[in-house]
């Protein structure tokens, strides 16, 4: 794999799922629910085409525009932060950024979705959809991305794309989460309520090769056996 500083977030995705990409990517689970959801990086990748196409094709977005992704862990929020990427976006995590052109959000948080297009996640097993249906001035995500094509052109995106709101470009984020030392090739499991931000959860990985057991509402007498079950480590290391 190149070095961080000739990398892009989707190169590091693409290197990622280029070798066997039939092998899990990211496993989710919510014990909540009883949720496991497992994507392969074909999945994965058909998912984040289908975001790129929404945002390009659907919203007439690309380079220099601003995605407000206020999501928690989730394998869809992985999707739509790469999607988001892949079609030259910057990323808002945390509404800093100013004006946004489009929003993603839970229905909880559409409310303070401020963005000329708002998309709401249900986050629901199965990809469900919003139930009965997504609020006035929004549009279901689900609903939407599964009408554009699961293939992208790419070729938007070089390392010096902007790639948080804040003027961080692909190079330095790259960079960043490499600095994370997350072991080439490891399987991790991630607490999604204890770690949040993006670049250690999503990226970080992704850039090392790694493939991701991500666990929402983790119940403690389950963490051993899952560490087994799913032949991970945990990350970050305590």
């Amino acid at each position: 794999m190149e070095s961080g500083a000739h990398l892009t977030v989707i190169a590091a995705f693409e290197a990622a799922t280029g070798g066997d990409a039939s092998r899990p990517l990211i496993t989710f689970y919510d014990d909540a629910t009883g949720e496991r959801t497992e994507l392969s990086g074909v999945t994965l990748r058909n998912w984040v085409a289908k975001t790129a196409n929404l945002l390009v094709d659907g919203c007439a977005l690309g380079t220099g525009d601003i995605a407000r992704v206020a999501l928690p862990p989730h394998w869809q929020t992985a999707a739509v932060l790469l999607g988001v990427w892949s079609a030259g976006l910057a990323v808002d995590m945390d509404g800093s950024g100013g004006p946004a052109a489009v929003a993603f959000t839970t229905v909880d948080g559409h409310g303070d979705a401020e963005a000329d297009e708002v998309f709401v996640l249900a986050l629901a097993p199965m990809a469900a959809p919003v139930r009965p249906g997504p609020p006035p001035g929004a549009a279901d995500y689900v609903v939407e991305v599964r009408g554009h094509g699961d293939q992208f052109p790419g070729g938007a995106v070089s390392p010096q794309t902007t790639a948080l709101a804040d003027g961080t470009p692909h190079a330095e984020l790259v960079a960043r989460a490499r600095q994370r030392g997350v072991p080439p090739g490891a399987r991790l499991l991630i607490d999604g309520d204890a770690t949040t931000d993006p670049v250690d959860w999503l990226v970080a990985p992704l850039v090392s090769g790694a493939s991701i057991v991500l666990c929402r509402n983790l119940e403690p007498a389950r963490r051993e056996a899952r560490l087994a079950t799913e032949r991970a480590t945990p990350w970050p290391p305590s």
